[in-house]
This record gives structure tokens, C-alpha cells and sequence, in this order.
């Protein structure tokens, strides 16, 4: 069993594992990994914005691999006041309505989407602290949301960001069990009185780098 970890903004800053780089051909690209014990995949490749992302081909690289789990951390904006920047949550599913990727071009297959219940049981035991179920809401970026898009978003979800729908879909028809740790950067715009700003994102992100570097650590003690 295989374990594979994706990361992006949220763990730009943290502390990783010594691995050896590693390029995979697939059939929808290359996707450069880090491959060890564990395999831990960098979704931006460097400094790719999330709307241009080779999910396919990233997803595809860890499926040749043999991981079987993937546990993906990923940034996001708080839809709810009691959800606050610094927050954990362990989303019990998604919504991502558009560009919806897949590697079923070339036949029909109906794949059911989710989020596997079986990790994230043993998530919230690793850690308690963290909010545990709730709804991750994916928009398409890179721009951030608008207020009123923001206002709409959260009468259905609880959390929003741009990458972890694709990545959960493509886990499902490549036959990985997928789980999510999203840290909570921001409050969405809109929800909180005080603007919005990339460099906001970015200081919580580097806030929290260590306790995110010892989530990583302890989830390739449990998982790996």
C-alpha cells in the first residue's frame, strides 16, 4: 500500500521529507514527484496558477506509482464566521461544477464521487483540533471569489478553494481512496469586514508552516 500526499500553497512553507525527484511520463503529461516511503506531489509543479494545473496528468503519475491513498492538503477560504483563518477542516465532500476533468474521453463510465469516510475517521482521531465533515466548494480561479459569489456559495458549503474537487474526481476513476486536509487561510470575500489580499493568504499560510510541517509528519507515521 502507497501512500501519496498533495500539496500546494499550504504547504509551500513547511518542512518535507528527504525524497528523490522523480519525472513520470503518463498519457496526459508529465508530472514531476517526489517519491520515497511516501510520494508527495506538488499540484502547482513549481508555479503553475490552479486553472492551468495538469490534474490528469498529476493524478494519472500517482496511479502509476501504485498509491492507492491520497491525503491532499489544500488551501482555502472560510464560507462561515465560525470557521476562522488558522482553522483545519476535514471536508466530508465537495461540490465542483465546472471543468470537471476526467480519463474517460474515449468511453462511458459514470464514476461515483466521494470522499473516503475510512480516512477521514482516522484524520479526525490524528487530529481532534481540526473540524471535522463539512463541505468543500470548488471555483475555477485564479481570481478570487466575488462577494456576491462568495454570499451564494455559503448557503452551500462551508469551505471554498480551487483544486481539490479535481483532484478528489480523478482519485475516484483511478481507483485511489481520497481524503482532504484543508487549512483555512481566510475568511472568503466578503465575510469578514477586512479586505482580502493574496499577501493575507500567503502570511497564514507561513503562520502555521510548522504545525503544518508536524500534520505532514504524523500522517506519514500513521498512513506511510
Amino acid at each position: 500500500m502507497t501512500l501519496a500526499i498533495i500539496g500546494g500553497t499550504s504547504i509551500r512553507f513547511s518542512s518535507l521529507p528527504p525524497l528523490e525527484e522523480r519525472t513520470v511520463s503518463t498519457p496526459y503529461g508529465k508530472s514531476t514527484v517526489l517519491c520515497g516511503d511516501v510520494v508527495i506531489l506538488q499540484r502547482h509543479q513549481g508555479n503553475i496558477p490552479p486553472h492551468r494545473i495538469n490534474y490528469r496528468a498529476n493524478l494519472a503519475a500517482l496511479a502509476i506509482l501504485g498509491v492507492d491513498r491520497i491525503i491532499a492538503f489544500g488551501s482555502s477560504g472560510s464560507l462561515k464566521q465560525g470557521i476562522k483563518p488558522g482553522s483545519i477542516v476535514i471536508p466530508s465532500d465537495y461540490i465542483s461544477l465546472w471543468e470537471i476533468p476526467t480519463v474517460h474521453d474515449h468511453s462511458i463510465s459514470h464514476v461515483m464521487p466521494k470522499i473516503s469516510g475510512h480516512l477521514n475517521g482516522q484524520l479526525a482521531s490524528l487530529f481532534p483540533y481540526a473540524h471535522a465533515g463539512g463541505i468543500y466548494v470548488q471555483t475555477c480561479g485564479p481570481r478570487i471569489e466575488t462577494v456576491a459569489e462568495v454570499k451564494a456559495l455559503a448557503g452551500i458549503a462551508d469551505i471554498v478553494g480551487m483544486t481539490i474537487g479535481s483532484e478528489a474526481a480523478l482519485a475516484c476513476e483511478l481507483g485511489m481512496e481520497f481524503a482532504a486536509v484543508c487549512t483555512v487561510d481566510n475568511y472568503a470575500n466578503g465575510i469578514s469586514k477586512e479586505a482580502l489580499s493574496w499577501e493575507q493568504v500567503i502570511e497564514t499560510s507561513k503562520k502555521f508552516s510548522e504545525r503544518t510541517s508536524e500534520m505532514i509528519e504524523k500522517i506519514i507515521q500513521h498512513f506511510g
